[in-house]
Formats: structure tokens, sequence, C-alpha cells
């Protein structure tokens, strides 16, 4: 039995992304469940965490700080036992050092780098960036791996994750320039866009995280 966590801080879009995991679960060789939850003692006897988030950086970062020790049994979870962590969206812009979304605002600092606002090159390009996009410079991280050729994933956002180290870095696209599009170090990843609305590409990307083993 394989147990996935998704943490519920009052920030995310947790039903969909539940709802994806358990669709991606079926292909797993195995049973897979998942638990929603902001319970710090459940995220010791999980498989795998993902964060989600939607809205505003610093909303997000207060939702999440709100809930006693939930950080630190992430921290625990991922930084001392391994397991896998996946964030979406905002999710993934938490593990920045900090946003620059109306005011600079501390994050994770798990991922060193910074949250600002999308500049395209172009005006005719709106913000925020919604639809869908190709993923470029695909690195060869195993939770991306056998995407084939241009893969499209949904995007919905206004802000994007600048990693200070660009191996930190495991996919880009491209919207009036180059854009962060996932992101990964050690046993964390997370993605700029939504895999749960992301249709196949995002089921494959779901599958792979929950065969991922963080070496």
């Amino acid at each position: 039995m394989k147990r996935i966590a998704i943490v519920d801080y009052g920030s995310g879009n947790v039903r969909s992304v539940r709802k994806a995991l358990e669709r991606a679960g079926q292909s797993v060789r195995g049973t897979v469940s998942t638990i929603v939850t902001d319970d710090p003692d459940d995220l010791m006897s999980v498989d795998g965490i993902v964060l989600p988030g939607v809205g505003h950086f610093a909303d997000c970062a207060a939702a999440l700080r709100s809930r006693s020790g939930l950080i630190e049994a992430i921290h625990e979870a991922v930084f001392s036992h391994g397991r896998p962590f996946m964030g979406i969206c905002v999710g993934m812009q938490l593990l920045a050092t900090f946003g620059e979304e109306d005011q600079i605002t501390p994050g994770l600092d798990w991922i060193s780098g910074s949250v600002g606002r999308l500049r395209p090159s172009s005006s005719r390009l709106p913000i925020p960036h919604m639809g869908w996009n190709t993923l470029l410079e695909v690195s060869n991280h195993p939770v991306l791996a056998g995407l084939g050729d241009e893969p499209h994933v949904y995007f919905t956002h206004s802000y994007a994750i600048t990693p200070k180290e660009t191996q930190d870095i495991a996919a880009q696209t491209d919207y009036g320039g180059s854009i962060a599009a996932a992101v990964a170090r050690g046993p964390l990843f997370g993605t700029q866009f939504h895999p749960e609305k992301s249709q196949t590409v995002g089921q494959k990307i779901l599958l792979n995280f929950l065969n991922w083993r963080p070496g």
C-alpha cells in the first residue's frame, strides 16, 4: 500500500489534485491511497507528499505557517526520511527563498531563488499566463521521463520562480521569455503548471512521481 499525503492548508485545489493522483495510481503496481491532511503526525507515515497552492504567495505562505508544526513535519519527512515531495503552482513557488507578490514574503528557502512577476517581452501577451504551453529544455529527471516530443501542459499564473542555481531548473517554457516550468533538488520536485489539468502529459508526470524513489 502506497500512501500519498496532499497537504490541505486552505490554499490549494486539493479535490482535483486528489482525483488526478488516484487516477494515475491505477497504473501503479499495488494499491495507492491518498489522504488530505494538515496534521503533522500524518506526514510521518506516508510515502510521498504533495503541496498544492492557488492564489497569492503571501496568503499561501501565511496559511501554511498558521498550521502548527506542519512545515517542520514536511521538512522532517522529506529531508530526514527521504519522502518524495511535489509542489504544484504556488505550492512549488513556496519552495523559494522569498516571493515578491505585493510585498517581500519569506518562502521555505528549500530551493534558493525568488518568485517575481512575469514580464513577457511582448505587451500582446496577457498576464496572467493562462493556457497550454510546451515544455522546453526538459531534463532527465525521473518525474519528467517519457513525456514524448513537445509535451504540452496547462499554466495559470502571474508570477514565476527564478532559482539561484540553474541546475535546479528541470524544465522551461517560453512566454515572451524563458520561465522555469519545473524545478528539482534532491527529494524536491515542483511544477509551475498544473499536472492535474494537463491531461495525458499530466497523468504521466503524476505516475512518474508515484514511482519515484529519490536517490
